[in-house]
């Protein structure tokens, strides 16, 4: 690829994913997570809340946990009405059900078979004060063609930064040289089209990169077995703008011991 025509294809990424970051429900929003206990959870801004908003009234309504579900009842809005009654979708089995409360947006999630009210809070001063992500600069020398090496029916245990443990398929690992050695990464399901989205560690970790390592996403594989991994889109994963994110971390087997000078650094509130 034309080195010119890599920059423009790199920075246009970019611009997404900074628009992506900015969004209502984005990681620059993220103000809460609250684990839900079975029964009756009430949400509210008052310090005995089960569910403790960020903003708004005391007590606002209750979402009820059951072995069926969690059904949500209050003044918090669902497609500019009332939720009365609703039962809500996690994004475990789907896109989950959006609430309303002024700037105040919120859901259910599942983690390890437990079940998290998730809180962005749209006028969120890091969104408003979103300088963009300091990163190396972008060069052809970390754009890299990988061979695909398919792992059909293999999966591997992905912790995360809140200490579980998720059964995940690996329907692939990437291998590539640098420096004439071979390394490789084992690789997450991606996309439709064969993409594996790689959680990766390196040696700028807790340097000049998150301590927690990056992710990237590779192109669709090709038909000649290889696959283009460039790390130039290597990006900061959610736990940097907001402690309220469940971030998957590298594994043993994800951690490069080199160096990648390339991607996002650490992100810096300002700068």
């Amino acid at each position: 690829m034309d080195p010119a025509r890599h920059l423009e294809e790199v920075e246009a990424w970019r611009e997404g994913r900074y628009a992506n970051l900015r969004r209502d429900q984005g990681w620059l929003t993220l103000a809460g997570l609250a684990w839900l206990k079975p029964g009756r959870n009430r949400l509210g801004s008052a310090a005995q809340a089960d569910v403790r908003l960020p903003s708004g009234p005391p007590e606002v309504g209750t979402v009820t946990v059951a072995d069926d579900g969690a059904v949500a009842d209050g003044e918090f809005l669902h497609e500019g009405r009332p939720a009365r009654g609703l039962p809500l979708v996690t994004d475990a089995t789907g896109e989950p059900t959006l609430l309303e409360l002024g700037a105040l947006r919120f859901c259910v999630i599942e983690r390890g078979g437990r079940l998290a009210i998730r809180t962005w809070d749209t006028a969120s001063p890091a969104r408003r004060d979103f300088a963009g992500i300091d990163h190396w600069p972008v060069t052809m020398a970390w754009r890299l063609r990988a061979r695909y090496e398919p792992t059909p029916g293999a999966t591997l245990r992905v912790p995360d930064v809140i200490g579980i443990e998720e059964e995940k398929p690996t329907p692939a690992t990437v291998a590539f040289d640098v420096d004439g050695v071979t390394h490789r990464l084992q690789g997450l399901e991606g996309g439709s089209a064969g993409e594996l989205w790689l959680v990766f560690g390196d040696t700028t970790n807790a340097v000049e990169t998150y301590g927690g390592g990056r992710f990237l996403y590779t192109a669709p594989p090709e038909p000649d077995g290889t696959v283009i991994v460039d790390f130039n889109r290597a990006y900061n994963p959610p736990c940097v703008f907001s402690p309220y994110a469940t971030c998957p971390l590298p594994w043993p087997a994800n951690r490069l011991p080199i160096p990648v000078d390339a991607g996002e650094r650490t992100y810096r509130p300002g700068h």
